[in-house]
């Protein structure tokens, strides 16, 4: 869920990401994730933003509704023991980054391929 209220206060206050995340000790692209409910934003890191941006917590908060997968990734797979018949949920972000990295290497590879038959000649 995105941190609608958690944004509108950053903004007004003229703070950016990267202004909150570095008070965070975080990466601007983790605090991107927070901002967009990817990432719970802990108790402690809410009364650190709600200081920073001078406003009350209860202003700023709102609860996390994140998916969670994989809270019973134990019970799935404890119950397929010995079955192949097991499914997991991954995110569809991270499939894309992966696909887009084999296709980075493949290319890679052709390119490799090309530079070791040229030395070959």
């Amino acid at each position: 869920m995105v941190k609608e209220k958690l944004i509108r206060a950053r903004k007004e206050k003229k703070f950016s990401q990267q202004d909150i995340a570095e008070h965070l000790n975080i990466s601007q692209t983790q605090y991107l994730r927070k901002e967009k409910g990817e990432i719970e934003i802990k108790d402690e890191e809410w009364e650190r933003i709600a200081k920073l941006l001078d406003v009350e917590i209860e202003d700023i908060k709102e609860e996390d509704n994140i998916n969670h997968k994989f809270e019973n990734i134990t019970d799935i797979t404890n119950s397929n023991i010995g079955s192949n018949n097991v499914y997991y949920n991954v995110p569809e972000y991270l499939l894309k980054t992966q696909q887009e990295y084999i296709e980075l290497l493949k290319k890679e590879i052709e390119n490799l391929k090309s530079r070791i038959a040229e030395l070959e000649k």
